[in-house]
């Protein structure tokens, strides 16, 4: 039976007042961990007109102002202008942090020993931060292996920030929305349905006052020089039934932290499949790679990846379940819809046999702790906005294929010798 549907997924830009809050949280993140790799880190951002709150929990041997950190991070963001009502030299920044709990920490208080090439023995002893149970999806609907949806609204997102800061299209604000339907048949995409970018701009754009003729000139420039470029490298493109909507409600002037408060860790369908994969509620930002909540995540998504890389699935889901103190995952669960090439029971025992997802585990396969200093500072706020998944922009090593060789190797063994 055929089934045909509209799915959509929306991305933000880097100014949208919840992941300014995102990105300086991992701006913090960057700046302890490369001072000290054994940071416990979980730090949150609240911003508002004028206004940016840091709290949360630290314990790190690391020495920063985290004051000059969030002014730093609201002026690469474009944030410079006094006169919208958030300015990265004019807005208040109080600190209110505290130490991680004790107790939180006793099961887990081995992982500060930690080094590298840790024994089986060592890793199992280092217990997960916190309980909960996190997703990874794949499928191969782009290169990236990512849904095409989120795909195209980070894309657009993306570029509109590209453009403003080029000085391409300089009347263009920071804060900004993305929207992408596709339309599917078999749950295959077959068309673009609707394109919705929502954008602050200045109010006026030259010469030009009216509202309506701004909002004319917005549509044009941002079609041409923002949306089309998206599509060069892709075969589905925009058709003449394609809805393209620009700032509907007719205005955008007022925009960023002035227009809404922001926080950390409230665009977490975002950051992860666009709402076209199962998600197990925790937030990424401001949390170091002890909390599964993050690490088992990327790990999920990295088991994934190399699933449907292989030609095992072409579409693939992992659920892992952790226990705080305790480094086995309580369960791991792995979902293909029905696309699975080999009995999907088999794909349980391969993953456990190639992947460890042990919270230590996962740390030391991907070097989680030590990837700010190995990158002059920067690592996790990259990642803080479009997306912590398929991002061909940056070198994230959950990203990588290097399994699905490997994986295909040891099922077509094991299904030999069955």
């Amino acid at each position: 039976m055929s089934r045909n549907y509209l799915f959509t997924s929306e991305s933000v830009t880097e100014g949208h007042p919840d992941k300014i809050c995102d990105q300086i949280s991992d701006t913090i993140l960057d700046a302890l961990l490369t001072q000290d790799q054994y940071s416990r880190v979980a730090a949150e951002v609240v911003v508002n007109t004028g206004l940016v709150l840091i709290t949360g929990e630290m314990s790190s041997k690391a020495q920063v102002n985290y004051i000059d950190l969030a002014r730093k991070k609201i002026a690469d963001i474009g944030y410079n202008d006094a006169s919208n009502g958030f300015s990265a030299e004019s807005c208040s920044v109080l600190v209110a942090l505290d130490e991680q709990s004790a107790d939180i920490a006793q099961g887990v208080n081995q992982a500060q020993e930690q080094r590298e090439n840790l024994s089986d023995d060592e890793l199992d002893q280092i217990g997960a931060g916190d309980q909960g149970i996190m997703f990874g999806f794949a499928c191969n609907e782009t290169p990236e292996l990512m849904p095409l949806t989120i795909s195209l609204a980070h894309r657009i997102a993306r570029r509109l920030a590209v453009v403003r800061k080029s000085g391409e299209l300089p009347y263009l604000g920071p804060d900004g929305k993305t929207q992408v339907t596709i339309a599917y048949e078999n749950d295959r995409p077959v068309g673009i349905d609707t394109i919705l970018v929502s954008t602050q701009h200045a109010p006026t754009i030259g010469n030009i006052t009216d509202n309506k003729a701004i909002q004319a000139t917005l549509r044009e420039a941002v079609q041409e020089v923002v949306v089309d470029p998206v599509f060069h490298d892709l075969q589905l493109k925009p058709s003449d039934q394609t809805r393209f909507l620009l700032n509907p409600t007719g205005k955008f002037v007022i925009g960023g932290p002035q227009g809404d408060s922001g926080l950390t860790g409230r665009k977490i369908i975002i950051d992860t499949y666009g709402g076209y994969s199962r998600h197990g509620g925790g937030a990424f930002s401001g949390k170091d790679p002890t909390k599964v909540d993050r690490s088992a995540s990327y790990a999920a998504r990295y088991v994934a990846k190399n699933i449907v890389a292989a030609g095992l699935a072409s579409k693939c889901e992992v659920q892992v379940s952790y226990a705080i103190g305790v480094a086995q995952p309580v369960s791991i669960f792995i979902e293909t819809f029905g696309t699975s090439t080999v009995p999907e029971e088999k794909l349980l025992p391969l993953v456990k046999a190639h992947f460890d997802l042990r919270p230590a585990g996962i740390i030391q396969m991907f070097n989680l702790c030590s990837l700010p200093s190995q990158r002059n500072g920067r690592f996790y706020q990259d990642v803080a906005a479009y997306g912590h998944f398929g991002r061909t922009d940056l070198d994230l090593p959950w990203e990588k294929t290097d399994k699905a060789a490997l994986l295909l190797d040891s099922i077509s063994k094991t299904l030999a010798i069955a």
